[in-house]
């Protein structure tokens, strides 16, 4: 059986700093609140979850500690942070839907598939966790990426711009749509770079690259204060490596760097 994701709202207990506990310990046993044990056998595929009450305090554990999702990755690798994010992002669905939307029925585990099925004969509405594609691209131009400082991030992070897309567009309009909306460009050449869950709370991330078409860059001022183009030996501070963003990053170091060695 897979080690128990223990959930703290919205950390994770994780032991000596390296593992996820294996079993829910004794003091926490009465403060659980939800648990993938008691639902449906078809869901019993997921990595297993339980959630515990989230006024349980965040000390007192010798060998534990509450830690967020992000800084699972750091301690625990690429494999733990996929099984907890897998986790996290059912436990958070399940807790926020537990009425129905179109006549306020408590919704209940499907046995026939991972969804939530309304008990009422008249509604019998059916959900599925929602999943958010979003686009992320790095765009180049004569040898230097585009990166930008968004608002919201640490105050001398840049990264390469992302967007959520919209009902009505396909991934190519998104990318042209967010690039022009954030700094006024155009871009051409658009290929896939591949793809990454990322449970913050629910996005599916698409990675491409792109090249500079026309105009000239403009950080838009509400999401994006700054941005600019940069060579491979001049980056700023940029995100982890568990993101694909740093992946899309990387990737355009390592092409560089192995052209100029041609």
């Amino acid at each position: 059986m897979m080690p128990m994701i223990i959930f703290n709202g919205d950390k994770l207990l994780i032991r000596e700093g390296v593992e996820i506990y294996s079993s829910i310990p004794s003091e926490l046993q009465s403060k659980v609140i939800g648990s993938s044990l008691s639902l449906p056998e078809i869901w019993q595929d997921l990595p297993p979850w339980s959630e515990v009450d989230e006024t349980f305090p965040e000390s007192g554990h010798a060998d534990a500690e509450w830690v967020d999702l992000r800084e699972v990755w750091r301690r625990c690798g690429d494999e733990t942070f996929a099984r907890a994010g897998t986790a996290y992002q059912y436990m958070n669905w399940l807790r926020n839907t537990k009425f129905c939307s179109r006549c306020a029925a408590p919704m209940s585990p499907r046995t026939e598939d991972k969804g939530l099925g309304c008990p009422n004969n008249y509604c019998k509405k059916v959900v599925y966790a929602p999943l958010h594609p979003a686009v992320i691209v790095a765009v180049e131009r004569d040898g230097k990426l585009l990166l930008a400082h968004n608002a919201r991030m640490p105050a001398k992070r840049y990264s390469v711009l992302a967007g959520f897309v919209e009902p009505g567009e396909s991934l190519e309009h998104t990318i042209e749509r967010e690039i022009m909306e954030e700094v006024g460009i155009g871009v051409e050449n658009v290929r896939y770079f591949g793809s990454q869950s990322w449970p913050f709370p629910c996005s599916l991330m698409l990675g491409f690259t792109a090249r500079w078409k026309s105009g000239e860059l403009r950080a838009d001022g509400v999401e994006l204060d700054d941005a600019g183009w940069f060579a491979p030996g001049e980056l700023p501070d940029i995100p982890p490596a568990v993101s694909i963003s740093r992946k899309l990053i990387d990737d355009f170091v390592r092409r560089h760097s192995e052209n100029n060695q041609a």
